[in-house]
């Protein structure tokens, strides 16, 4: 019982001194009674107290707690959580770039872990893994329920060993892949000619994006000094540091706001700007991006497409919008609490959260893909998440519709698929890079000469069965 109360009266005094927190920073009171909280601080170690006592087995008190504290955070939306000590040094290794693992960044959705983006040269890019893809079991060991960063634990750990990933995808049979682990270094950037246009693929905000950036450009600068423009590909780049990723955007900007974050009372904004000079000294660019850009990519991304600075090309990006603080608690110790604190605004005032930064010019990069679009069953996003947060002002992310532009039949999609996968795709199994590089040869979205709309192909009712859609090549008879 003492212990009970010893834990009780720890509650109690971090509640008090959040609220001297609350009212140092002049924020509203909290409308539930404090006696009521009290109540259910009491319960919680009425709880843990029967626990003890009567559980079948012993139980870890440090586990109980970290559980129910984890539990508590993620319930407000899918990117806040507990990370226990572990966690948070495994963060800290995430965010510095390098790793023992496999190289995907997961989220979880109704207790189900799903893939946002497999990491360019990594274990998981290379077996093929692909944004939306759940992982069921990790080495046959069930991970539906399981936090997010016990499951990063089951991934993690020494290079060179084997572990196999259960994965469920839509449309398709559940199987298995066999990874081994390797010390995840992932190189952040690609850069390459492709004839007189410059191509920089980057594939997340780590702390050297905005130095590797500028290294490519300026290394594409040097090799053709006559570079007519780029194309800046951040397709299934799932984020990282907001401080990269206003550095990699001062490096197109010439001065002005990259973003700005806004957070629980409307006179609290902060704003981001880039420095005076442009890199590419005004040299046409073109951003590519797709639903696995996420979150530093997305603000990237709207930053050049308000400020007229780029034209993006791709599908919606994911819609991730909101800031994470990360608060070390008694320094790391004990952990860290990942709590979102602000939502992003783009320049011209958008909120990212939930929608997403739509392209100029929407390309699917497949037939397939196309199709997926056009029924809703391809929208994995933010928006998607249980628990996600609003956008800011209800605006909503847009809903089943055929794509602007998707490749034609003349497009090898089979001779594409049989070949072996690597970091980035040739241009002649890209087709989204191939509609970008057009954009850029003819100057803008609105001068690029449009392909035919993609036709949907929706099954329907008849009858009271279902009738499959045609196939993508028939006649109407």
């Amino acid at each position: 019982m003492l212990k009970k109360n010893l834990l009780i009266g720890a509650c109690a005094f971090v509640l008090g001194a959040g609220s001297m927190a609350y009212v140092g920073q002049k924020a509203e009171a909290t409308s539930q009674p404090r006696a009521q909280t009290y109540k259910m601080l009491e319960l919680f170690g009425d709880v843990l107290d029967i626990v003890q006592k009567q559980y079948v087995v012993e139980v870890d008190d440090r586990k109980l707690i970290e559980a129910a504290l984890e539990g508590m955070v993620s319930s407000l939306d899918p990117h806040s959580g507990y990370l226990a000590p572990a966690g948070f040094e495994d963060m800290q290794d995430s965010t510095r770039g390098e790793y023992g693992g496999l190289g995907i960044e997961i989220t979880s959705e109704d207790g189900v872990i799903k893939i946002i983006s497999p990491m360019d040269g990594t274990p998981a890019s290379r077996a093929g893994l692909q944004p939306g893809d759940y992982i069921t079991a990790v080495n046959g060991e069930s991970v539906v329920g399981l936090p997010t960063n016990e499951a990063v634990k089951l991934m993690r750990g020494p290079a060179g060993e084997k572990v196999t990933l259960t994965i469920a995808r839509e449309k398709s049979d559940g199987f298995d892949v066999t990874l081994i682990r390797e010390v995840i270094k992932p190189k952040s950037v690609t850069a390459r000619m492709e004839g007189d246009y410059g191509y920089v693929r980057l594939s997340g905000f780590n702390e050297k994006a905005t130095d590797e950036v500028l290294a490519a450009i300026k290394g594409l600068q040097a090799q053709n000094p006559r570079m007519k423009g780029l194309v800046f590909d951040l397709r299934n780049n799932p984020g990282g540091l907001l401080d990269q990723a206003v550095g990699v955007s001062d490096i197109f900007l010439d001065g002005g706001e990259v973003v700005s974050q806004r957070g629980r009372d409307p006179r609290d904004i902060e704003r981001y700007n880039a420095r005076p000079g442009d890199l590419l000294s005004g040299l046409p660019v073109v951003v590519l991006v797709n639903s696995g850009s996420a979150s530093a990519a997305e603000i990237v991304a709207g930053a050049l497409q308000d400020r007229k600075r780029a034209e993006v090309v791709g599908l919606t990006s994911f819609g991730k919008g909101s800031v994470q603080t990360v608060i070390p608690l008694r320094g790391g110790a004990d952990g860290a609490l990942k709590l979102t604190t602000a939502r992003y605004f783009t320049p011209s005032g958008r909120s990212i959260q939930r929608t997403g930064i739509e392209p100029n010019l929407e390309v699917a990069s497949s037939r397939e893909q196309a199709e997926l679009i056009a029924t809703r069953s391809f929208q994995f996003s933010e928006a998607s998440l249980r628990g996600a947060l609003d956008s800011e002002g209800g605006a909503v992310r847009r809903g089943a519709h055929a794509p602007a532009e998707a490749p034609p039949m003349t497009f090898d999609e089979e001779g594409c698929k049989k070949r072996p996968p690597s970091n980035t795709l040739e241009l002649k199994c890209d087709f989204q890079l191939q509609r970008a590089l057009d954009v850029l040869r003819y100057g803008s979205v609105a001068a690029t000469p449009k392909l035919p709309k993609p036709a949907p192909r929706v099954a329907s009712v008849v009858g009271g069965r279902v009738v499959p859609p045609p196939a993508a090549d028939s006649k109407p008879k």
